[in-house]
Formats: C-alpha cells, sequence, structure tokens
C-alpha cells in the first residue's frame, strides 16, 4: 500500500518561508486541541526550532474541566504533554485578566444591549492575534502559526486570506478582522488539509489529542449556558419586561430576560394561541422589551456595518457576505468607505433573513475574505 502523501510531504512546505527550515524559528499557538498540537507536529518535523505557547484565558469551574473547551484546565495539560512528546519549548501565559475584560465583558455588555455577539472574533483580534503575534516577534520568530482552517495565498498585492479547501472546516468568518500586517507574519498550515487527515497526522506522531473533541464556538461558556454567564456578570440581564407584537403593539406575554433572546430566534418565547409562528424581529434594550413579528418581517434589504477592516485591494468582482457563521453567503454590495474602521452600506441583491446586529458581515470576492465589519443596524 502507498504512503500517505500528507504524511510524507515535506511540512515545510506548509509554512511558507523560503529556504530550508533548520535554523528557522516558529511559535504555534497551541490551544490544547488536535488542529494546533497538528500544526506543532507539522513544524518540529520541520527541522525549524519551534516554540510552542498556550494562552491561559479563564478557569471558570466546570468549562475549564469540559473536554472540548480549550485555553483552560485539561487543554493546557494536553498542550504541554503534545509539546513533550514532540521535543518542543512550550510555554503557558497568563492572560485571563485581558481576555474578562476584551471578551467576556464585551460579550454580558453586547446582550445586555440587545445585540448577539461573537466573542471569538473578539478573542481573534486582541488576545490571540495581536498579543500572540507580538510574543512571537519578541522570540524572534519567523512566522506564527495556528489550527484555523484557513488559507494564506500571495496574491497580486500581496498575502492573501482564502477559505479553507473544505468548506465544511472552514473558519474565515471568524478571521475577517486579520489586519495584513498580521497577514504578511501568520501561517496556516491546515487550510488545504480535510479533518480526517489531519487527525491522521496526530495518529501518526502519537499525539495523545488525535481524538480529541473539536473546540466548541464559545469556549468559557459551560454546557452552552450563555445565560448564566452574563448573569454572573451583569445580573440586570435577567429582569423580566415584556413581550411585544412589532406592528401591533400588544403584549403577549413576559419574558426571563433581554439575555436569552437574539434576533430570528423562533423557539423559547413561549408564547401560544397564536395564529402563525412568531419570531424575534427585535430587542429593546432600553425598555427591556423583545418586539417579536411573522417571518416576513425579518427580511433586511441593507446593513450598516461598523468597525470595518480591509484585507487587501476592494475588487471590481461580485462580492457575498456571510452575515452569521453558518449562514451561506449571499450576493450583496458594499457601499461607502470600506476598511481602516470606517462604516459601510451593505445592500443585499434579494432580502435576507435574520440579520442580527452584535453579528459579523464578512465580506467574499470569491475564495478571499476582503474583509468585514459588525454589523449596526438593518433596514426593511
Amino acid at each position: 500500500m502507498p504512503a500517505d502523501p500528507v504524511l510524507t510531504a515535506d511540512p515545510g512546505a506548509s509554512f511558507q518561508l523560503e529556504g530550508p527550515l533548520a535554523g528557522r524559528r516558529i511559535v504555534v499557538a497551541m490551544s490544547g486541541g488536535v488542529d494546533s498540537s497538528v500544526v506543532a507536529a507539522l513544524a518540529a518535523r520541520s527541522g525549524a526550532e519551534v516554540i510552542g505557547i498556550t494562552l491561559q484565558l479563564y478557569d471558570y469551574g466546570d468549562a475549564a474541566k469540559r473536554k472540548g473547551a480549550c485555553c483552560a484546565g485539561d487543554d493546557i495539560r494536553d498542550a504541554r504533554a503534545v509539546a513533550d512528546r514532540l521535543g518542543i519549548v512550550h510555554h503557558v501565559i497568563d492572560h485571563e485578566s485581558r481576555f474578562r475584560d476584551e471578551v467576556v465583558e464585551r460579550f454580558a455588555d453586547d446582550y445586555l444591549n440587545g445585540r448577539t455577539p461573537i466573542p471569538c472574533i473578539r478573542c481573534n483580534m486582541g488576545p490571540k492575534f495581536t498579543d500572540l503575534l507580538a510574543m512571537a516577534r519578541d522570540l524572534g520568530a519567523d512566522c506564527l502559526a495556528t489550527g484555523h482552517y484557513v488559507r494564506r495565498a500571495i496574491g497580486p498585492a500581496g498575502p492573501e486570506l482564502q477559505r479553507a479547501l473544505d468548506p465544511a472546516r472552514d473558519q474565515s468568518y471568524f478571521l475577517y478582522g486579520t489586519t495584513e500586517a498580521q497577514l504578511d507574519y501568520l501561517r496556516f498550515p491546515l487550510g488545504g488539509l480535510p479533518k480526517p487527515e489531519v487527525r491522521a497526522i496526530a495518529v501518526a506522531e502519537g499525539l495523545r489529542v488525535a481524538a480529541k473533541p473539536d473546540s466548541q464556538d464559545i469556549c468559557f461558556v459551560p454546557d452552552g449556558d450563555y445565560a448564566k454567564i452574563v448573569r454572573s456578570i451583569r445580573p440586570e440581564g435577567a429582569l423580566p419586561g415584556d413581550i411585544v407584537h412589532a406592528t401591533s403593539g400588544e403584549v403577549l406575554g413576559q419574558h426571563r430576560g433581554i439575555i436569552h433572546y437574539t434576533v430570528g430566534q423562533r423557539r423559547g418565547l413561549e408564547i401560544g394561541g397564536l395564529a402563525e409562528p412568531l419570531y424575534v424581529t427585535g430587542i429593546d434594550a432600553a425598555s427591556a422589551r423583545v418586539l417579536v413579528g411573522p417571518k416576513r418581517l425579518l427580511a433586511v434589504t441593507s446593513a450598516q456595518i461598523i468597525e470595518t477592516n480591509r484585507i487587501g485591494p476592494m475588487p471590481d468582482a461580485a462580492l457575498t457576505a456571510k452575515v452569521r457563521s453558518l449562514a451561506k453567503p449571499v450576493p450583496v454590495v458594499v457601499e461607502g468607505q470600506f476598511g481602516d474602521g470606517a462604516s459601510a452600506t451593505l445592500r443585499f441583491i434579494a432580502p435576507e433573513y435574520g440579520v442580527a446586529p452584535g453579528q459579523a458581515a464578512v465580506i467574499y470576492a470569491g475564495d478571499r475574505v476582503v474583509g468585514g465589519g459588525w454589523i449596526d443596524s438593518t433596514q426593511a
């Protein structure tokens, strides 16, 4: 039987560094999961000097012990064990205070303001990329490598961020905030591999995490109960209020706190006896009201996006956008200045449903990530 080409391929090519890697230094962000562990294994096999860094981001009781979390408890121990197996240096950096201030507190505030946050993007924009990248540079590394499923390709204008080859694993939505300067230094060796091949490498390298479950989207939320985290930080988010029909103004029921709701939600409204299904169409945080209505009220023709980031030039080609991590890209037109933190208008070619303030809108030109921004408001 012929050898697996993935296991016999030159691992150095994955890091896009010119010349032999002997004498080079690669820093790998190690979360304790199989993906970053395989990146560390590929780096070690390349002949470069490898340093693994794990950021300890939180320690919230059960969340720190839960398999499938990252950057806490058992996951830090797994990262250390993988580093020992590979014979590489491994550092654990306590980043809990900054993570709480920049990610967890912001997560709670967004829910309190009737928005639907994405803490993973905030984490990538702050502690994971900004701080890790600075650490890697301080260590004299030639690049910082991570286990994200995206591709870094060299285009006419320089490095580009592109979707992963495996669409089921693509994480480009969560990395739209990557700057051009960061992309020049970052490497994503797994972007061209399907997950089964990544696990095969882990098995071949004898890594204890080979069969470890994938990490959860919100790593610091135990058992998916995000409202519990929000209540512990902002108790006022659990104050009850009215559920109101968006068009008639009729009070249809009471809710347990606006933190339990997001635009587009249908389940959990606990109002019955109605002629048609109702969805959350808006959240009035100031009056603690949850607005509901029929699905047609969810249709929007445009969205205002703020704090935009652009990666590379704005293309002349047709653009698409994802307004949720699991949504399909839809055709759009971008109006106004886009990038450098400016605000822009995103116009949908066809009405889009369930566009929630607080989520990200990520713009694509084919497979290339053009950039994105935070959804601030929508227009019907």
